[in-house]
């Protein structure tokens, strides 16, 4: 089996949830346009929810709303950088004055870049950070005070990252994926009383376009993982979909892993040589 169809167990456009088990939702998606965020936009419309999706980009924007619109299904696209909280506030109210509530969100957007870590600026530490934590916690705090806390009840996913241990080269992102893992655990303790359940999941390396950015061998980060595939973006968005669902009310504070093994089995690989 070639490695291009075992990671497509879950082929995009295939659901195994219930046509209906989102229906009457309203969900945001950031980094919407693009990998994990768009098939999860796609997965969470395919169940009934209309979608609101954000990104920087137009053009990817454009695409996941017609794909949307053609299966059926309702999505607002608006071009937002969400790292900037004027525009953050103009797309919650965009969301709200469309659809009136927000009953999901997705905390998708981020990105990254490889580094020894002795070689990360302070501007590089800040510029991750930024888009990982501040940006996510930021829309989180909008979202909460416009529709989830007023009408106690709601969903919020953060993104983290696995192997959880760390990564070599993305310490920066690594240790902000981390903080997402604890906010996900913070708010249950504090707005389950809300209604509100807050939860992180933790995808190994899925198969994207953003993967073209790296220079690796993805046949060998294929044989670091138990299951000896790589992931799709797909079997991701049918985890995040399922626990905004009905069948996840009782999952929150935790952090869900999607990874194939990777993070049970660790690197996998020798670490690097001792320098004098």
């Amino acid at each position: 089996m070639t490695q291009q169809s075992r990671a497509n167990h879950l082929p995009a456009g295939a659901s195994v949830l219930r046509a209906d088990a989102n229906a009457g939702k309203v969900a945001l998606v950031t980094g919407g346009g693009t990998g994990i965020g768009a098939a999860t936009a796609l997965e969470l419309a395919q169940t009934g929810a209309a979608v609101v999706i954000c990104g920087k980009r137009e053009e990817p924007l454009a695409a996941v709303r017609s794909a949307i619109e053609a299966s059926g299904g309702t999505c607002l696209a608006v071009p937002t950088d969400v790292r900037e909280p004027d525009q953050v506030e103009a797309l919650v109210d965009a969301a709200l004055e469309r659809f009136g509530v927000i009953d999901l969100l997705v905390n998708n957007a981020g990105g990254q870049f490889v580094a020894p870590v002795e070689n990360i600026s302070p501007n590089g530490w800040r510029a991750v950070h930024r888009l990982a934590v501040d940006a996510a916690w930021g829309i989180t705090r909008l979202v909460a005070e416009r529709s989830l806390i007023p009408r106690r009840t709601g969903v919020v996913v953060f993104i983290g990252f696995s192997p959880r241990r760390g990564i070599p080269g993305y310490a920066h992102a690594a240790s902000a994926r981390a903080a997402l893992e604890n906010l996900a655990a913070g708010l249950s303790l504090e707005w389950s009383r809300f209604g509100i359940r807050s939860v992180c999941v933790s995808p190994g390396t899925i198969v994207t376009e953003g993967l073209g950015q790296y220079d690796a061998d993805l046949e060998q980060w294929a044989r670091a993982v138990p299951m000896q595939r790589l992931g799709s973006a797909e079997e991701v968005a049918s985890v995040i979909a399922f626990l905004c669902s009905p069948g996840g009310s009782y999952i929150t504070g935790t952090t869900i892993v999607v990874d194939g093994g990777a993070d049970a089995w660790g690197q996998a690989a020798p670490p690097p040589s001792l320098e004098p």
